[in-house]
């Protein structure tokens, strides 16, 4: 602040003058006030700064709010060119090669699983067709047993015929199994087929009779009717329409079930505790069970 020095005088007011007080308590008032001027005039300019600035702040976002926005910057060209053209690898003929290797292979691959499938589907169906045949094209039967001279052999002949005779079937005969009930499991029994009908292959056109002795020579077989033994016989061959039949072949097991009278039984006490009239006969034929 600026403003006069007051007259120079005694240090003590008390040794002044009344003249002197009163030029100094006006020379005081006079900077008093001049101090008040300058501090207005302060916050006055002040003032103006600040509305200034505000008019500016003000107008700089009135400017950023028009303004357009900017552009975005396109990538670098380079950026755009995609993996691998740059390089040139689609042109090579060695990419191009490898390429056509791995399509092959996998055209080639899914080819032979096509072609295995439907292979397998048609042995399946050829081999349930043949087994169908089998059943149903030929028919079997046991058509008798009768007692040995030996007293403890049975000689059992079997009967084979086909339904078709206009097409012939291809028999493989295995050996005749012949089992005993003993207890509540079965027993085998030697059997062994007679001459060479009842063993290799038969050429079946219409008919065909093959024998097979077996030797029952067993103890403590069960007794399910008094007096006879229970008897299992199971004829499996192996059936085809052709002599060469490859895979198209099927599988005939047929088991016959039959009471039997044992050599040396008592007739008279067969008839006595089954209540059977007549003579009891050699054997019983039995269905499947």
């Amino acid at each position: 602040m600026s403003g006069g020095v007051p007259p120079a005088g005694p240090s003590d007011p008390a040794g002044l003058s009344p003249q002197e007080k009163d030029a100094l308590i006006r020379e005081l008032r006079r900077q008093v006030a001049a101090g008040r001027s300058e501090v207005r005039l302060l916050r006055r300019r002040l003032g103006f700064a600040e509305q200034a600035a505000d008019r500016s702040a003000g107008e700089l976002l009135d400017r950023l709010r028009e303004a357009d926005p900017r552009p975005t910057a396109a990538p670098p060209a380079t950026l755009a060119v995609r993996l691998g053209r740059g390089l040139g690898l689609w042109q090579s003929p060695v990419v191009l090669g490898t390429a056509a290797a791995v399509l092959m292979a996998f055209a080639v691959d899914g080819a032979i699983g096509i072609w295995q499938e439907r292979s397998l589907a048609a042995q399946r169906e050829a081999r349930l067709l043949m087994e169908h045949e089998a059943l149903t094209s030929m028919f079997v039967e046991l058509k008798r047993i009768v007692p040995e001279p030996d007293g403890r052999s049975f000689l059992m002949t079997l009967f084979m015929q086909n339904v078709d005779p206009a097409v012939p079937l291809y028999v493989m005969l295995n050996a005749v199994g012949v089992y005993v009930q003993v207890g509540m499991g079965w027993q085998q029994v030697p059997s062994t087929p007679l001459g060479a009908g009842g063993t290799g292959v038969v050429k079946l056109v219409d008919s065909h009779t093959y024998e097979v002795r077996f030797t029952p020579d067993v103890t403590g077989w069960a007794e399910l009717i008094p007096g006879y033994m229970h008897v299992r016989l199971q004829a499996d061959m192996l059936v085809s329409r052709k002599a060469e039949p490859g895979t198209a072949i099927a599988e005939r097991r047929t088991p016959y079930y039959v009471y039997l009278k044992p050599h040396g039984a008592d007739d008279a006490e067969i008839k006595r505790r089954s209540k059977m009239s007549g003579t009891p006969p050699v054997f019983i034929p039995m269905p499947p069970h």
